[in-house]
């Protein structure tokens, strides 16, 4: 499942004629990259959850045949957030799956994360992966005096990230309300509240998140740095 509805706000202009996950990196869409990475992956049937413009996500990909996979779609009329939009497809959805946000790029071993799911007869997983930021500024500390006792000058903060990749049993959807606007954070809460096996695997790999004009311009100086490299 490779959810593909969101309105796109903080790219604008780029997206006011077309949704986000159109949006090329490099030369093709960033669904397609997802799609051909799902397909490496050993993943060949994929629901495309689609909302705002999402007719041009139909148009442009049709049934996946030219990307090796079997594409559908489930279209949505309103914003529902990350887990509504999830919700309104279930009846798509026949048991355990993979579920994808449609604006990140990402690399690592997906069969793994399959894998460690299944050991831990989890309800939900998700994949996480390290992530360093370098501060703008530095960090002051002192004592109760006021007297100054350190100087970390740009500490790196570090840290394990949530990339927006889950494996999920069909069950999990339960926590997710009906035709109401909801994010994965709410779900995930609603199902630890009620006791679910929950877990994350910690996965190295890459992950290029496509959220606003800045990662964007990022994600395809990556792109064309890596086809350079392999040129």
């Amino acid at each position: 499942m490779v959810l593909a509805g969101g309105l796109g706000t903080r790219l604008r202009p780029y997206t006011l004629l077309l949704p986000k996950p159109m949006l090329k990196v490099g030369t093709k869409p960033i669904l397609a990259h997802i799609l051909e990475w799902l397909k490496a992956k050993g993943i060949t049937e994929v629901i495309v959850s689609t909302g705002y413009l999402g007719k041009k996500i139909e148009e442009y990909f049709g049934n996946g045949g030219e990307w090796g996979v079997d594409v559908s779609y489930a279209a949505s009329r309103l914003p529902l957030g990350t887990a509504g939009q999830l919700k309104a497809a279930e009846g798509r959805i026949r048991g355990r799956f993979i579920c994808l946000y449609g604006d990140a790029l990402l690399d690592f071993d997906l069969q793994e994360a399959i894998a460690f799911h299944n050991r831990k007869r989890a309800a939900a997983t998700m994949v996480l992966m390290k992530h360093s930021v370098e501060m703008k500024y530095g960090f002051m500390k002192t004592d109760k005096e006021g007297r100054l006792t350190e100087w970390r000058e740009k500490p790196v903060i570090s840290g394990y990230i949530n990339v927006g990749c889950y494996v999920m049993e069909k069950s999990f959807l339960r926590y997710i309300p009906a035709e109401q606007v909801y994010g994965m954070k709410e779900t995930f809460e609603n199902a630890k509240a009620d006791g679910a096996r929950l877990y994350a695997v910690k996965l190295a790999g890459e992950f290029i998140d496509i959220g606003d004009r800045r990662s964007y311009k990022e994600a395809n100086d990556a792109y064309m740095k890596k086809i350079g490299k392999v040129v």
